[in-house]
């Protein structure tokens, strides 16, 4: 057989690399504070520069994560090693290697094998879905929201038809290359599902505050149905510019939910984006319907990703042509 693509990448040659601690200390300056591009709860993400130039976002996994470190580690390499999406962030290596260090335990002194652990993934330029949307003078046309709106989304039912669930969607973990094109990251907390299981329960709920869907954050119980409510809240603070902000020790999302229920009617869509025209407004009132089903208490009432896309693409007729901000989406 003849090898018409001799520099055609393979899925396996794009496979993540088993990269050497000390490769990726030299790429980011010994993890220097100048390299620093994010801090969260999983670790700090440092600007890494590769020999041929190329630059790279590297990971460093903190020791007191909201999982162990190692289960963390495990999630992200084996849930997202041979994902291939536009909208899903790429990792392109990782590191879990143990260096002999001179330790305090009870005391005393002693030698012990110490592992770092690390993620390095695509580097996209214009940072988090938090930064371009609440930080500094946004002002971002509603065709760019739109399209990051459908893009998390179309990543989403990627992951979803796998079935994996992400478990920690929030802005923070949205990432936009230089097109503004969103992918999705940071799956240390994300569940692989077997193909029949559907739900499954936990008494250990870990995510962000604001974002968590009730019935894990009161009952322990994990579906595709926590991403959505989770999702709702991305899509409704993308299109409207309002932060989710849940009062300190308040886990629920409650109070933004009825704000945005109360207040984004269509005429304060019409005045909060004078300028757009009858087939943007719709979009607009597309997007807060989605976002309101989607954060319903019950999660039965909440649409699949399917629908969800369907309805961004115009391919649910009925409720475009009949879109009404239906009371009964107003849970949260």
């Amino acid at each position: 057989m003849a090898n018409n693509g001799e520099n055609k990448q393979t899925v396996l040659s794009t496979l993540p690399k088993d990269l050497p601690l000390d490769f990726l200390r030299s790429s980011t300056d010994q993890f220097s504070k100048e390299r620093i591009i994010g801090t969260g709860a999983f670790g700090t993400v440092y600007r890494g520069t590769m020999p041929d130039g190329q630059t790279i976002a590297v990971k460093k996994l903190a020791e007191n994560a909201p999982l162990p470190r190692d289960r963390a580690f495990t999630n992200e390499v084996q849930n997202i090693m041979a994902l291939q999406h536009d909208n899903i962030v790429k990792l392109v290596g990782y590191c879990h290697e143990g260096q002999k260090k001179v330790v305090l335990n009870n005391g005393r002194y002693i030698v012990a094998d110490v592992y770092e652990s690390l993620l390095c993934y695509e580097y996209l330029a214009k940072g988090s879905l938090q930064k371009n949307l609440f930080e500094g003078h946004s002002n971002m046309a509603w065709h760019t929201r739109f399209k990051i709106i459908k893009g998390i989304c179309n990543g989403l039912l990627f992951l979803h038809r796998i079935p994996i669930i992400h478990m920690d969607l929030k802005p923070e973990n949205i990432l936009l290359d230089h097109n503004m094109m969103p992918k999705i990251a940071d799956f240390g907390l994300s569940r692989l599902f077997g193909q029949e299981q559907t739900r499954a329960n936990t008494q250990n709920v870990v995510g962000s505050y604001g974002y968590i869907a009730p019935e894990y954050l009161y009952r322990g119980e994990i579906s595709t149905q926590s991403d959505i409510y989770s999702l709702g809240l991305l899509i409704i603070e993308t299109t409207t510019g309002e932060k989710n902000q849940p009062k300190q020790n308040e886990p629920s999302a409650r109070e933004f939910i009825e704000k945005v229920h109360k207040n984004w009617t269509d005429g304060h869509i019409t005045s909060m984006y004078p300028h757009l025209n009858k087939n943007e407004l719709q979009e607009v009132k597309v997007c807060i319907q989605i976002g309101l089903e989607c954060v319903n208490i019950d999660r039965k009432n909440r649409p699949s990703i399917e629908t969800i896309v369907e309805k961004l693409d115009g391919r649910c007729a009925n409720d475009m042509a009949n879109l009404q901000i239906s009371t009964s989406s107003r849970r949260g």
